[in-house]
């Protein structure tokens, strides 16, 4: 059994660890059990019953957030020349280039949050595959972030608005965050409400039997609480 801290293991007291809750309380008391020294994020986890080792079961798509995840998104958009210019004036942190690619490639270097990329330097980007896919980095399409010049001023204010792309992991997980535990409890909901909606509305085709099995609320250092999926 792992040994938790005289503060988690407090928290744990604080509430039925056996009992199914609403959403509301189910937030409301991960925001009260957020009691550590930073601002923590409240976070949504589902158990999803999908086997995503078929392709008609995966579950991929983005959402925008009424409240986005109070931090600042630095957005790097992969473009050169005219493309790279119209790219800074719409609010991009940080242009990719060749050296960038080669940087992210040979050092490692990630200092970003987002990344986008035009059409024509995606032939580039898809050598970062392997570094960018797990992060969740990785442009795509369906996720609206390979998008040509005409739609990234959009696209770039998107994304550091709140609009959030999520994915089942390798155990046909999603994890995803809803805000800081400094929101009010009505932001938090209204953030949640559309992660759920969202959810829902992209079970895959392929799905047999019960779509969302669990679904947990917790904080960054919290306990979770188990919510009525």
């Amino acid at each position: 059994m792992p040994q938790h801290s005289k503060r988690y293991a407090l928290l744990m007291t604080q509430y039925d660890r056996e009992k199914i809750y609403g959403l509301e309380d189910a937030i409301a008391l991960a925001k009260k059990m957020a009691t550590a020294k930073f601002d923590e994020t409240i976070e949504m986890h589902f158990r999803l019953g999908i086997d995503p080792r078929h392709a008609d079961q995966q579950v991929r798509s983005t959402v925008l957030l009424p409240h986005g995840l109070g931090k600042t998104v630095r957005v790097i958009v992969f473009a050169q020349g005219e493309e790279a210019r119209l790219a800074q004036e719409a609010g991009a942190d940080i242009i990719g280039d060749d050296v960038t690619v080669a940087r992210i490639q040979t050092e490692g270097w990630m200092e970003f949050d987002a990344a986008i990329a035009v059409p024509g330097m995606m032939g580039t980007v898809g050598k970062l595959g392997r570094i960018l896919g797990p992060r969740g980095l990785m442009p795509n399409p369906k996720a609206g972030t390979v998008v040509p010049a005409s739609e990234l001023a959009r696209a770039i204010q998107e994304v550091k608005a709140g609009r959030l792309e999520f994915r089942n992991d390798k155990s046909g997980n999603l994890h995803m965050p809803i805000g800081k535990a400094s929101f009010t409890l009505e932001k938090l909901m209204e953030n949640a409400n559309v992660i759920v909606d969202a959810v829902h509305n992209n079970k895959p085709t392929g799905v047999k039997g019960i779509y969302v099995r669990r679904v947990v609320v917790t904080s960054t250092m919290g306990p979770g609480v188990h919510v009525n999926s």
